[in-house]
């Protein structure tokens, strides 16, 4: 462990130059006092490396010294494949890996393609995950990750959104999948190559390796392929409410920005002519009435249920709660009133012309 950051330190002042102590504990994630001490065994050791002092000061190997020590071992070489996505290697426990291997790998450059190496990384910058979310780091990935790698069956008890919510799995761990910043779990059940499933890793409640039985993974299984296979099926299989909705001009531009792209295709493709206000009647694909509601009442009053009448009804009722809850103090004739215009909505679905 010593002396794999013995040689980061190194390479580290080889690629960039000049780097003060607290920089390069920065980058090791060590101490300042373990900086001083690997420094002084550098120097022993016969490694060029002097400091010079000042804010302006920091260690530097002495002009034209450069390590031959560059060779990737396995471990590292393995890593490259997420030199791109920090953040995940760091989740597979191939942080500090995939950091000596990128060093190892800028150092054995030429001095021109270094140079390119570095503005690259200066100017372009790879954040894969969306907007309003946080990394998903499940507590068990690291051991799940050496399960996938070793061919190791596993235990898991798994929550899932279907009754019962909790369950026990044996599985055959074929991969893993970083899909927006969320982890996925493809397996098959235990000796049964064909029932290929995906978990969210975030949803494992439990999980046992069994180190004494390995498996064999099919001859050709592809993850990547499986991968694509799964999301083409997946919104034929989520979404299976189809809606019909009229909506304003102003707020059919703007769907884009509120709905997410495969709802915002199957709209822009349903769409008929305008009515004589300027709206347009569209089919939107949704999951359930449930899931539903607040997606419709999120676009506000710019959009208008048709069909089906159970859905029209929820929004309504939804709308009528929502008044009822921000009634102002002796406000109730009023507030009344506008709940019976909501609920005369409601009963009317059955009738509303498209």
């Amino acid at each position: 462990m010593r002396a794999a950051r013995l040689l980061s330190l190194v390479l580290l002042l080889q690629n960039r130059g000049r780097l003060t102590a607290e920089e390069l504990a920065g980058e090791l994630g060590v101490s300042v006092r373990t900086v001083y001490r690997d420094i002084e065994s550098l120097s022993g050791a016969g490694i060029p490396v002097y400091g010079d002092a000042g804010h302006r000061g920091g260690y530097q190997l002495l002009d034209g010294y450069r390590t031959r020590l560059t060779g990737l071992h396995a471990d590292e070489a393995e890593s490259l494949f997420l030199a791109g996505l920090p953040g995940a290697a760091a989740d597979l426990g191939l942080g500090e890996v995939l950091a000596a291997a990128q060093l190892k790998l800028t150092a054995a450059l030429p001095a021109p393609l270094r140079d390119r190496s570095g503005r690259i990384r200066e100017r372009f910058h790879l954040d894969a995950l969306g907007w309003y979310r946080e990394q998903d780091s499940p507590p068990g990935l690291a051991v799940l990750a050496d399960a996938v790698w070793n061919q190791r069956r596993i235990r898991v008890r798994y929550h899932r959104w279907a009754a019962p919510q909790e369950v026990e799995r044996e599985l055959d761990p074929y991969g893993l999948v970083l899909k927006a910043g969320v982890w996925y779990l493809v397996a098959a059940v235990a000796g049964t190559q064909d029932a290929v499933r995906t978990y969210r890793v975030s949803q494992i409640l439990r999980l046992e390796v069994d180190e004494g039985t390995g498996f064999e993974r099919p001859a050709g299984f592809d993850l990547a392929a499986f991968w694509r296979d799964y999301l083409d099926g997946y919104d034929a299989r989520r979404l299976r409410l189809q809606a019909s909705v009229r909506i304003a001009p102003a707020m059919f531009s703007a769907l884009p920005d509120r709905l997410d792209a495969a709802l915002v295709r199957a709209v822009q493709a349903s769409a008929g002519p305008p009515d004589a206000e300027g709206w347009v009647t569209v089919t939107v694909p949704l999951e359930s009435v449930e899931l539903a509601v607040p997606t419709l009442l999120s676009l506000g009053p710019e959009v208008e249920v048709l069909a089906p009448e159970e859905l029209r009804r929820a929004v309504a009722g939804t709308a009528a709660a929502v008044l009822a809850r921000y009634r102002p103090a002796g406000d109730g004739v009023r507030s009344s009133s506008a709940e019976a215009s909501v609920a005369s909505s409601a009963s009317a679905a059955s009738t509303a012309k498209p």
